[in-house]
């Protein structure tokens, strides 16, 4: 193995490391309310929305969003699933079980991040994160049915869990013939496997609040 490849596949596997502790270390300086280790994750022109960019802008925001909605989070990171696109661009998937103390209730969430990362000056960042949500319910309520969004003293609304991958609706659109075997696809590659399920779908709108 050449001296170059060597050194590209163990910056690959500190890389994939690196990323893999955004996502804990979101989870508990999000918890423990330190948001300048929390906004300092974010690439220095994060995108805030509203036209807004940058870590003070997010700040500000996520003290609102936590100050105002939340008494204390504990947010439990599942499967982190990392492609490259480049030596300094990444794109993931995390699965999330959140809890919230909220008012009189306590709900319970079960959603999915959807990742973009860059590496700026020899240091790995969020470059974009979407939270995709498939139910929030107090503790005590299950989120059968539709409109699985469930917060104290607001109107139920649709998450979009399931709308980053077109399979979804593709399976339950769809019904099999059972005379004969399904077509099987080649599997997909190593770095292609979120691209692949994805398959150019749009990035659906996010509520966040």
């Amino acid at each position: 193995m050449e001296q170059n490849e060597l050194l590209a596949r163990i910056d690959r596997l500190e890389s994939t490391e690196a990323i893999r502790q955004l996502a804990g270390k979101y989870s508990l300086s999000l918890d423990m309310r330190d948001l300048d280790a929390h906004v300092g994750l974010f690439a220095p022109d994060i995108r805030v929305g509203g036209g807004k960019t940058g870590r003070a802008e997010l700040k500000a925001w996520v003290d609102d969003t936590l100050r105002h909605q939340f008494t204390g989070t504990s947010h439990h990171i599942g499967q982190h699933i990392i492609e490259f696109t480049d030596p300094d661009h990444a794109i993931g998937v995390v699965y999330s079980k959140n809890e919230h103390e909220t008012g009189a209730e306590w709900v319970i969430m079960q959603m999915l991040y959807w990742d973009d990362y860059e590496r700026i000056d020899g240091q790995w960042y969020f470059r974009r994160r979407l939270p995709c949500y498939w139910y929030a319910t107090d503790i005590n309520k299950q989120p059968i049915g539709d409109m699985k969004m469930r917060w104290p003293g607001r109107e139920p609304y649709h998450g979009t869990f399931h709308d980053l991958f077109p399979s979804w609706k593709e399976f339950w659109s769809q019904q099999p013939d059972r005379e004969t075997l399904p077509e099987v696809s080649e599997p997909l590659p190593l770095d292609g496997f979120l691209k692949g399920m994805r398959r150019g779908a749009p990035t659906p709108k996010i509520r966040v609040r």
